[in-house]
């Protein structure tokens, strides 16, 4: 059994702190838990006894005469401790504490917090809470309403974890307008021991609840939040509104991965790896949920559309395309069919036109059609009120066809009053009305995500064989002059090491030595400046580039220190680089940002001088999946450029995919690298081949001494 269940699943409540005081939230649980008939027993407990709502109270909680599985703890913060004893002394493992007063109130708060979970970890309880709304699981057999929102809960099929009480009160109160219901509610507060993963874990399996929504201000261990949802996902759709959208941390970062990056960015990048749905506002979330708890997981993406009006069904067939999703073809046996029925001035192609007309024997027989045929996945009907004919005649008429059909996903357009859908909240409905075409078309995109999800292969992290140690050598070099960042030089040596394919390069401290180099390699040739004081070369014409001969490498040498010197940057110049000249223009960037919370994150797009200005990139957390290299390369809007627009080269994907794949299993080994750019990734037009020609890496200069002060780089020390 999951001690989970004590709490959710309870066949037995103690309420503590319960009052016979009108309108205290003492008082108000031990209501809701009585109107709502909650199936088990109820004990009130307040030190003064008595009678509370027609139940004996106890004066402590160990004067209870039964088992208790669940104690609601509604006293004052400073009594909060002493309960939790009691609890233990009588056997009770489930907690919900409703009371405030803990780390939301600073720092006293934030002690009195932890002594409490010390407590409920050295009894072996579990804790929702403090500072909640409280629990409800709406089951027949439970029947439990322990918190004490207005209104009491609807039942539903929906698992929904909310950070917020005030917010999960709110959810709960207008969930009669939505058409929707809960299974189970959780409002963790503070979270201090049971939060939103271990709701997610305690539901995965539960057949009560189809679908999980989140609304969370926090996600407190990331990589445990990915390990569990993207697991969960698969079987259940996982749905997410996620505040707190600041770009905190960003603005202090140097690199062009660093401040594109962001708090929300990682959020983001960590839900879509996790298959969570993302939506950025409560209407939005509960229209999506309002979707899965009425429709099951299509086959396909193909959309059948009937209307009784041209205009909608054309904006509708819009939206359908605008997601990527395909118009159904309708096969030539249902045409037929419908034909036998519709008026010769309907179109029986896809949308289907049933003209305005129509009766409500129509939208059944042509609903009733275009279910049955192979052909269509999704089915979406739109009613204008027209001659008189009621909506909601019509929408009874199709949630009747509609039941006989279940297996495939049917949305109702109804753009009529909006009684209408006040009359909706009264009944029985099987599924989703929108006022609006592209209401229902986001609804038919969320469905086919999850279906791509659900079929997405599993990814693997390959393992590279590397030279770690001489990586690990060359950053030494940095730490030992106390420097954070490395030169230009040094990382390149480093992506050199890890397999990355990086310009043909030597490194020159004098003119001699670059003509040297330069002829070596042979022109034309790019030469950069590398020093301990510049980071960003470009902006004091630290590179030189289509360099053709040996007399024009010796005067853009010149040139250079004669710049650096005039500017007072000469000091910190280690030397220079000379490059082989890969000829091409796509350039593209990849490249880590550390986020404080969410830990490294890659990111991938285009590059060049325009990535600050276009910012066509992508983010994902480390470490990444082959399938997640593959999305995050697919995903931005210069992958047509990589495909070989206008007949240049195609990339070398594969090669590409492999620079991110080993860029991920870097930052796995060296975990306090802070920033890395690769910008350009310069993709040949000679190979296709995606070639760094420019690279910067900065640590963590006290956890990079740390970790490689007696560290061999055999791995065994990360």
């Amino acid at each position: 059994m999951n001690i989970l269940d004590k709490i959710m699943k309870p066949t037995s409540i103690a309420v503590v702190g319960a009052s016979t005081k009108e309108h205290t939230i003492g008082s108000d649980i031990m209501k809701r838990l009585q109107e709502y008939k909650f199936t088990g027993k109820i004990y009130p407990v307040n030190p003064k006894g008595g009678v509370i709502e027609g139940l004996q109270a106890y004066t402590n909680v160990n004067e209870i005469p039964g088992d208790v599985d669940l104690a609601i703890i509604v006293v004052n913060a400073k009594f909060v401790l002493d309960t939790i004893d009691q609890c233990h002394t009588k056997g009770i493992k489930g907690l919900c504490i409703i009371t405030a007063g803990f780390k939301e109130t600073g720092k006293e708060g934030a002690e009195l917090e932890k002594q409490l979970l010390n407590k409920v970890r050295e009894y072996g309880m579990r804790c929702v809470g403090p500072n909640c709304l409280g629990v409800v699981n709406t089951h027949k057999d439970i029947r439990m309403d322990g918190c004490f929102a207005e209104s009491l809960p609807e039942r539903g099929n929906i698992g929904f974890v909310s950070q917020s009480g005030a917010l999960g009160g709110g959810i709960l109160n207008i969930l009669k307008d939505l058409n929707l219901g809960f299974a189970q509610f959780i409002s963790i507060g503070n979270q201090a021991d049971v939060n939103a993963e271990t709701a997610l874990e305690y539901w995965e399996n539960d057949e009560d609840v189809k679908q999980i929504l989140l609304y969370m201000e926090s996600i407190q261990n990331p990589a445990n939040f990915r390990k569990l949802a993207s697991r969960i996902t698969k079987k259940k759709p996982v749905l997410a509104l996620k505040a707190g959208r600041s770009a905190a941390g960003a603005s202090a970062a140097s690199s062009h991965t660093g401040s594109l990056a962001g708090a929300d960015k990682a959020a983001n990048a960590l839900l879509m790896q996790s298959g969570v749905i993302r939506e950025y506002s409560l209407k939005n979330l509960f229209s999506t949920a309002k979707v899965f708890a009425n429709c099951p997981i299509p086959k396909g993406d193909r959309v059948a559309i009937i209307t009784n009006s041209g205009g909608p069904g054309i904006m509708a067939t819009d939206a359908v395309c605008e997601y990527g999703m395909q118009m159904a073809k309708i096969s030539d046996e249902t045409k037929d069919k419908l034909r036998s029925f519709l008026p010769s001035a309907a179109s029986v192609k896809n949308p289907i036109d049933m003209i305005a007309s129509a009766p409500i024997e129509h939208y059944k027989q042509t609903l009733e059609t275009v279910i049955a045929d192979d052909n269509v996945d999704m089915i979406m009907v739109i009613y204008l009120p027209f001659l008189g004919l009621k909506d909601i005649d019509v929408a009874k008429a199709v949630m009747e066809i509609k039941a006989k059909y279940p297996h495939k996903p049917v949305i109702g357009v109804f753009m009529t009053k909006n009684e209408f859908f006040t009359k909706l909240s009264d009944m029985n409905v099987n599924m989703p009305f929108f006022m609006y075409a592209e209401e229902a078309a986001d609804g038919f995109n969320r469905l086919n995500q999850q279906r791509l999800w659900m079929n997405r292969r599993e990814g693997k992290m390959p393992c590279f064989d590397v030279d770690r140690e001489r990586a690990a050598n060359i950053i030494r070099k940095s730490l030992e002059e106390n420097r954070a960042q490395l030169t230009t030089r040094e990382s390149i040596d480093v992506l050199d090491a890890y397999g990355i394919r990086v310009c043909k390069s030597g490194f020159a401290t004098n003119l001699d030595e670059a003509v040297t180099v330069g002829n070596s390699i042979g022109y034309p040739v790019v030469m950069k400046m590398t020093s301990k004081t510049t980071s960003h070369k470009t902006d004091v014409g630290g590179v030189r580039v289509n360099i053709q001969s040996e007399e024009q490498l010796r005067a853009e040498y010149n040139d250079l220190i004669a710049k650096l010197t005039e500017k007072g940057l000469i000091d910190g110049l280690e030397g220079v680089i000379i490059q082989e000249m890969v000829k091409g223009n796509r350039e593209m960037v990849c490249g880590i940002a550390t986020d404080p919370q969410y830990g490294p994150m890659m990111m991938f797009g285009l590059g060049g001088v325009f990535i600050e200005v276009m910012k066509d990139v992508t983010f994902r957390i480390a470490p990444l999946t082959d399938v997640d290299a593959e999305e995050m390369i697919k995903s931005v809007k210069a992958y047509k450029l990589l495909e070989g627009a206008r007949g240049t080269t195609p990339a070398k994907m594969e090669q590409i995919r492999e620079t991110l794949l080993r860029l991920s299993q870097l930052v796995s080994d060296f975990k306090f690298i802070d920033e890395l750019d690769i910008n350009p990734l310069l993709i040949s037009e000679k190979t296709g081949e995606g070639i760094a020609v420019d690279g910067r890496i900065k640590v963590r200069l006290e956890e990079a001494k740390e970790t490689l002060k007696d560290c061999c780089t055999c791995g065994a020390c990360n």
